[in-house]
C-alpha cells in the first residue's frame, strides 16, 4: 500500500504562502507611535522655569526694518532715497544710530541678477549687519479650475 496516495494533495504542487505578515511590522509602527507621541512634548517645551515677575519692565516698541531695494538694472536704494553701492553700508549704520536691533529688509527686482541681490547681503554682513530678510510678495490662493 503507498501512503503518499492517501494525501490529498497528490499530483499537486506545494506553493509557498506568498502573503506578508504585517503584524510585527504593526507592533513595532505603534511603539514607535507610542514613544514619539510621549518625547515630542518634552522636546517642544523644554526645561519648566518659574520666572520671576519685575515690576518696572515694559516691552520694547516694535523695531521699524530698514529697507533696501536691488532694482533690476542693479541700483540700490535704500528706502526711497538712491544710493551707491559704495555708499550703502555707511548709509545704513547713519539710518542705525544706535539700535543695531533693527532689520534690514532687502527686497530685490524679479528680473535683478540674483548675484547683485546677493553681494548686498554679503557687503552688509561682512560689516556685522547679520539681522538680514529677504522680502518677497506672496502668491495668492490657486483658483479652483471650473
Amino acid at each position: 500500500m503507498n501512503l503518499h496516495a492517501r494525501l490529498p494533495t497528490q499530483g499537486r504542487r506545494h506553493r509557498p504562502l506568498a502573503d506578508i505578515n504585517v503584524t510585527p511590522l504593526v507592533d513595532v509602527m505603534l511603539v514607535l507611535l507610542v514613544v514619539f507621541m510621549i518625547t515630542a512634548p518634552m522636546l517642544a517645551a523644554g526645561l519648566k522655569v518659574d520666572l520671576p515677575h519685575a515690576s518696572t519692565a515694559r516691552l520694547l516698541p516694535p523695531a521699524e526694518p530698514i529697507v533696501v531695494t536691488v532694482g533690476r538694472d542693479g541700483g540700490l536704494a535704500v528706502g526711497t532715497d538712491p544710493v551707491a553701492a559704495g555708499d550703502l553700508v555707511a548709509t545704513i549704520r547713519a539710518r542705525l544710530g544706535a539700535r543695531d536691533d533693527r532689520p534690514i529688509h532687502v527686497r530685490g527686482d524679479r528680473d535683478a541678477p540674483y548675484g547683485d541681490v546677493v553681494a548686498v547681503i554679503d557687503r552688509l554682513a561682512a560689516d556685522g549687519l547679520t539681522r538680514i530678510a529677504l522680502i518677497s510678495k506672496s502668491r495668492p490662493p490657486a483658483e479652483a479650475a471650473p
